[in-house]
């Protein structure tokens, strides 16, 4: 199963998340911190992030640059809460192969998840 980490805010989205993954064999690791998140990235190259859109520093858009900087075979999954068609443009222009909206639905999550890391297998 693959290694993943999801970068939120609020650390019990985060939480939530890793749950749900964790059930599916998957390693998760949570991060509120922007810093910390990048460099779990550029030292373990996890084979997936999970990003939230609101970030205490940057946003997510800004760390899913960074991430495809220092890990570019890294598949990139977006969260939101407040979709719009600027922000899932812009993060699929800059290398996100998903795009979740909050609250999270745990079966869309589970299938998006499950076809970014397919995505890894054919490239």
């Amino acid at each position: 199963m693959a290694a993943i980490i999801v970068l939120d805010d609020v650390i019990d989205a985060g939480v939530v998340i890793k749950r749900i993954l964790e059930r599916k064999g998957h390693t998760v690791g949570v991060f509120t911190e922007e810093e910390e998140a990048l460099a779990h990235v550029a030292k373990k190259k996890p084979q997936l992030a999970i990003l939230d859109m609101k970030l205490k520093k940057l946003s997510g858009v800004e760390v899913l640059e960074e991430i495809k900087k220092l890990s570019p075979e890294t598949r990139v999954i977006m969260l939101t809460g407040y979709p719009t068609l600027e922000t899932a443009r812009e993060s699929v222009r800059l290398g996100a192969c998903e795009y979740c909206v909050k609250p999270i639905d745990k079966e869309e999550l589970e299938r998006k998840v499950a076809e970014a890391l397919a995505g890894l297998d054919a490239g």
